[in-house]
């Protein structure tokens, strides 16, 4: 039996791949611990492992960022990214790393695994000098000597000029990342590592084992991957049947209908932006419409709905999915594999964060339509909708992403790369 301590974001779509594979490992014989926020006891608890809370550092809401990161109030696109990265991520590491080096004084571990966005838990190992893995739960940001930086929702180019241009983006990563690169510097300083100027995505990825939801052709095909890169797939828990109770009262309309899934995820859930185009783009069309507020228990949005629509706060996915026919959606990485996974074509909107990465991948399989902003108007969804719905090719290039994705061994495989750490 190894021990274990995997550690996440206080994010639902950081928590839920990591929890999959807590899972595996807990039911392989490890023990696990989960650092990662409180509001995610039961579901740490719930896989068998361990919930080792933040505490040293602020313990914060996904949903309400602001009250505990005041500089992000109003921000949105590039700012709220640099805010994000900035109060969240990076300066909230010292108080991860003392929390942590508390609790491996109280009992040690064997093996360590982390997202790519837990900044504390790469300088506690680097402090330490212990070994470590990077289970990437967001599409893979990995620099590479080829393409453009990951994040950009750019394709890699394929001819001299677009190659000039990858290899100039690049060059001007450290330009553009001088606030983050200052904050990381502080933060290794105060846990008393040297600030050496590194960039985020020079830190965050272990040098000997990353292993990545997703797949190639979420990932441009790029070959020039290091071999200690493993994609896997889609890191989900096995889904149960969902009791009856958790299903939307709409359940039973569903039967011979035409289905349409509109999500904005969980956070920057402002329905204007993508729901209430996607509504009304969709109002007078033959199609049952399942749209998500992305709040549990919040069954409404503050505006009325088309009669041919019907709202939920969440919906059970292993359930719903083999339902949809399409999918409208904000990009979130975890909704967008669950849905690729199972062959459904996407329409994405994705505005901040990683979501135009995410649209992009989508548009380069050939499995959806990239449309290029958070905030679409309705016509430019009802055009991507007729483009969708009109040809084949979206719903069989899905297939193809759904097939490499079921074949790379999801939270299984992560779980037997983590045990070769052992």
């Amino acid at each position: 039996m190894g021990r274990f301590l995997l550690t996440a974001m206080p994010f639902t779509g950081h928590v839920a791949p990591l929890t999959a594979v807590a899972r595996e490992l807990v039911q392989r014989g490890h023990d696990v611990r989960f650092y990662t926020g409180s509001r995610f006891r039961s579901r740490v608890e719930s896989v068998g492992a361990r919930l080792v809370p933040w505490q040293t550092a602020p313990d914060f809401d996904e949903n309400d960022l602001a009250a505990t990161f005041p500089r992000l109030v109003g921000k949105k696109g590039m700012q709220q990214l640099l805010v994000n990265v900035v109060d969240c991520f990076i300066r909230t590491a010292p108080a991860q790393v003392a929390y942590l080096a508390a609790e491996w004084e109280r009992e040690p571990w064997d093996a360590q695994a982390a997202d790519e966005t837990s900044v504390g838990a790469v300088l506690f190992s680097e402090r330490e000098r212990m070994p470590r893995a990077t289970v990437a739960v967001v599409p893979l940001q990995l620099p590479g000597p080829e393409g453009p930086p990951s994040g950009m929702g750019l394709r890699p180019g394929t001819n001299a000029l677009t190659r000039m241009r990858d290899a100039a983006l690049r060059g001007l990563v450290p330009v553009i990342s001088r606030p983050l690169v200052k904050a990381l510097d502080e933060a290794q300083a105060a846990v008393g590592l040297s600030a050496r100027g590194r960039t985020m995505d020079r830190i965050v990825f272990s040098p000997t084992l990353i292993v990545a939801s997703g797949s190639s052709l979420l990932d441009y095909g790029r070959d020039d991957r290091p071999s200690h890169l493993h994609f896997v797939g889609e890191l989900a828990a096995q889904s149960r049947p969902a009791s009856p109770d958790a299903l939307p009262p709409c359940w039973g309309e569903l039967d011979g209908r035409r289905v349409v899934l509109v999500t904005q995820g969980t956070q920057n859930i402002d329905p204007d932006d993508l729901v209430r185009p996607a509504l009304t783009a969709l109002a007078d069309r033959d199609v049952l419409v399942v749209a998500t507020t992305g709040v549990p228990g919040r069954d409404a949005f503050p505006f009325p709905v088309p009669s041919n629509a019907r709202v939920a706060g969440f919906a059970p996915y292993g359930a719903l999915l083999p339902r949809i026919d399409l999918a409208i959606t904000n990009g979130g990485w975890g909704g967008t594999l669950a849905m690729l996974g199972r062959g459904i074509p996407l329409i994405v909107a994705g505005g901040d964060l990683d979501k135009p990465e995410v649209a992009a991948r989508v548009a380069w399989s050939g499995a959806g339509v990239n449309l290029r902003t958070g905030i679409p108007k309705a016509p430019a969804v009802a055009a991507a909708v007729d483009r969708v719905l009109g040809r084949s090719s979206f719903r069989e290039a899905a297939a193809r992403v759904g097939a490499q994705l079921r074949s790379l061994g999801g939270a299984a495989r992560a779980a037997e790369l983590l045990e070769g750490m052992l």
